[in-house]
């Protein structure tokens, strides 16, 4: 397992659609070192706080593995490292059915922790600082026990909203930010006589 590129950006205004927008997805690989801090890497820049950024979204990591297919569907696109706005382009890392909320994970000095989807990819918590570059060795530190892996709390939210076993299970889990916990505790609340519209709003993937 290796982590192939850092990437980092600042905001930079966009026009989409006609009108201006405040975007970070655009990402430079760093050859030098980066320091990892609680809230985002050096150089790096969240622009919507709102769904970005934080202790539960600090670092987003994209499998390079994945590149493949979107190379085929967009053969005219450049698609160099950093493309999909990730912080960090991995591989070799479990499939996201098979990595889990709370597993923690280290590169370089710094360790990391699965704290959520972001389709269609997953997010990094900061649990210790420290420093990253291109070619680090990734080590997965530990398992999380309560085994909910990133692509059942996808399925969870997208579809499968009748699966209250995998709630139950993701909804006790500590690695799992808050505001997914309660809306899940929200569904499963609902499931149990409340109405759909009880049920509470669904997070912003962000």
């Amino acid at each position: 397992m290796e982590l192939l590129s850092v990437n980092v950006g600042t905001p930079r205004e966009v026009v989409w659609k006609g009108r201006p927008v405040r975007t970070s997805i655009f990402k430079q690989a760093v050859e030098a070192p980066v320091a990892v801090r609680r809230l985002n890497l050096d150089g790096d820049e969240q622009s919507d706080l709102a769904v970005h950024g934080g202790p539960n979204k600090a670092v987003y990591a994209y499998q390079a593995e994945h590149y493949d297919f979107w190379r085929g569907e967009l053969p005219a696109a450049e698609l160099g490292w950093g493309s999909f706005g990730e912080n960090l382009t991995v591989s070799g890392l479990p499939a996201e059915d098979a990595i889990c909320v709370g597993d923690r994970i280290r590169a370089g000095s710094a360790l990391f922790m699965v704290s959520q989807p972001r389709l269609p990819c997953f997010k990094l918590s900061v649990v210790e600082e420290g420093v990253v570059a291109a070619g680090d060795e990734i080590e997965i530190v530990s398992r999380d026990s309560g085994r909910v892996s990133v692509a059942d709390i996808t399925r969870l939210y997208a579809h499968d909203r009748a699966d209250l076993e995998t709630m139950r299970r993701a909804a006790e889990l500590e690695g799992l930010p808050e505001e997914w916990r309660h809306w899940l505790r929200e569904r499963i609340a609902g499931a149990k006589g409340a109405s759909a519209r009880d049920a509470g709003e669904s997070p912003q993937f962000g």
